[in-house]
């Protein structure tokens, strides 16, 4: 009997984890698409661009679902192949996967590890720890990605350039985390029940 529970238990675990790069596939092609279609681009003098854009709710909505890895992973996959198909963004690709995983790790770790929102059964609980957990993330966010991007450029475009460029990186980062709070808590809050009516609700 013992036996059989585990090989049912393990098989439920590969199902599950299955199920999570499923999920993490579609997370990343939905931040590729908001990111690339549905994004204002604002050029600098500097020579490139900052973007306002809806990416980051998407990551921060994969890490509520999936968890830390598999939703981190996703969003910071899709921003970076994001980056890769532009020519303008293609030297940062590699800051934004660590930035963006980062991000994923850390709201997945507030929400589930701390705030047990997908076990929790007190709805007003759940949407503080989410809340919680979004606005650290998006935070970080807005924190690490203009300071990281600016010594960065300081490297590549020199330091005047790279003062610009965080200037006006630092304001388009602040309106995307806001815009992005509202929206990946209002989504996270709206699929619970439709997830678990579904049998695609992951539990931590």
């Amino acid at each position: 009997m013992n036996t059989m529970n585990s090989a049912a238990a393990l098989s439920s675990t590969k199902e599950d984890s299955l199920k999570k790069l499923v999920f993490a596939g579609i997370f990343a092609a939905l931040t590729y698409i908001v990111f690339t279609f549905l994004s204002i681009p604002i050029p600098t003098i500097a020579g490139d661009k900052v973007t306002v854009h809806l990416g980051n709710a998407f990551c921060v909505l994969g890490a509520l679902i999936l968890g830390s890895f598999y939703g981190g992973a996703g969003g910071a996959l899709g921003l970076t192949i994001a980056d890769l198909m532009d020519p303008v963004y293609i030297v940062q690709a590699p800051i934004t996967f660590v930035i963006k995983f980062l991000m994923g790790i850390l709201v997945g770790t507030i929400a589930h590890k701390m705030g047990h929102i997908s076990t929790e059964k007190d709805l007003a609980k759940v949407f503080r720890w989410t809340v919680a957990a979004v606005v650290a993330g998006l935070l970080f966010n807005a924190v690490c990605d203009p300071t990281i991007r600016y010594f960065y450029k300081i490297l590549i475009l020199g330091k005047p350039a790279a003062e610009v460029s965080f200037a006006i990186n630092i304001g388009v980062t602040a309106i995307n985390s806001v815009v992005s709070a509202f929206i990946a808590t209002g989504l996270y809050m709206s699929l619970r029940a439709p997830l678990k009516k579904t049998g695609l609700f992951f539990y931590f």
